[in-house]
């Protein structure tokens, strides 16, 4: 039994079953026993790996997204470049390097990782400390200063806890973290959720994104009233569907949810509609979904790719591996049809570079 499992199991005999989005919540962030509190879960040696760590060619279009972003905005100065969940620091590194082709937009830079994990946070510094911009780290998004941001979400959605209604009964019913006779987490239901008024049939399950939509209200709120930008990209569905995504991830194999509570990742699919919905409810534009593929090669990354190996041959294979991974669509692995990306501006700004066509504009 993981550390987290009993104060989890001592909190539901006091207080009765909680809702999944609590346990998520918890079991990622716990300040003590949180999974992303405690360890560095990226690699070969952790539990995932995301695109940044494949190559550096996705931090690169990255950082030469933000640089055109910013000249659309009119090249404020100051502006702040905010990673939201920047991982070991990869993505920022390799973004940073690429705009050293723009000098105008590092010298206004000011850049803020939102990040909770201290071994974490010792890794971002060890990647940033010769990129020569100013780095500053916050606890939340409401803790970076005000003004024009940039904003960047690579596999930062995903992670934010959801709630599931399953239809039971005649009505949906909030699916609960309880436990069983023998004292094991266990799910359950609750009671008739009457607010809820979407047509179901038995064993049909809703899952809501509610602190992703959250978290972009106060982004799009933001944005709109600020100026500036944001990119995320994750793996998801671009129109709400019926069903469960909840995955538990640990050692590169998936694992029961409510086992090791705190020692396993735990994400949903994004639903890509519901962010533009929360975007727009808060006053500014969304541009997309794209697929990954699309998206990274619409900013150069077959160009960069063959840049890159025409430098180095003895590293032509490896290229090519990783721009397929990253841009392919035709296998498991590859994240170019899984993964899409999203982008909210202010309304009325041009589009983002990548999002230039009108279908791109959700």
């Amino acid at each position: 039994m993981s550390p987290l499992e009993t104060i989890l199991r001592e909190l539901i005999l006091e207080d009765g079953p909680i809702s999944l989005d609590r346990y998520m919540a918890l079991a990622l962030a716990h300040p003590v026993h949180g999974y992303y509190r405690t360890r560095d879960p990226l690699g070969p040696q952790g539990d995932f790996v995301t695109a940044p760590e494949i190559s550096q060619m996705f931090g690169e279009m990255i950082g030469l997204w933000a640089v055109e972003v910013w000249r659309l905005m009119g090249a404020p100065a100051p502006v702040r470049l905010v990673e939201l969940g920047p991982g070991r620091g990869t993505l920022m590194a390799d973004a940073l390097r690429a705009a050293r082709l723009a000098p105008d937009f590092l010298a206004a830079l000011e850049v803020d990782l939102v990040e909770i994990s201290a071994p974490l946070r010792e890794r971002q510094r060890a990647a940033l400390e010769k990129s020569g911009v100013r780095i500053n780290w916050r606890n939340s998004v409401d803790e970076t200063p005000p003004g024009p941001a940039i904003f960047i979400a690579n596999e930062f959605f995903d992670a934010l806890p959801v709630r599931h209604y399953v239809f039971r009964d005649g009505g949906w019913r909030e699916r609960r973290v309880g436990l069983d006779v023998e004292g094991r987490l266990c799910f359950g239901l609750g009671e008739i959720e009457k607010a809820i008024e979407a047509r179901g049939e038995e064993g049909d399950i809703l899952e809501v994104g509610v602190a992703a939509a959250r978290m972009m209200t106060r982004i799009g709120v933001r944005i709109a009233a600020q100026g500036g930008a944001l990119l995320a990209i994750d793996y998801g569905y671009e129109q709400p569907a019926r069903g469960e995504t909840l995955q538990a991830m640990k050692g590169h194999r998936f694992v029961d949810p409510l086992e090791s509570p705190g020692e396993a990742d735990l994400t949903a699919h994004v639903d890509f509609s519901a962010l533009a919905r929360a975007a727009k409810g808060a006053g500014a534009a969304a541009h997309g979904p794209l697929e990954q593929g699309e998206f990274l090669t619409r900013l150069g990354l077959v160009e960069r790719a063959a840049a890159l190996a025409a430098a180095n041959e003895a590293q032509r294979a490896l290229v090519e591996a990783a721009l397929e991974r990253l841009a392919g669509a035709g296998g498991r692995t590859d994240m170019g049809r899984l993964f899409k990306a999203i982008a909210v501006t202010r309304r009325g700004a041009p589009p983002p570079p990548g999002f230039g066509t009108a279908r791109d504009e959700a």
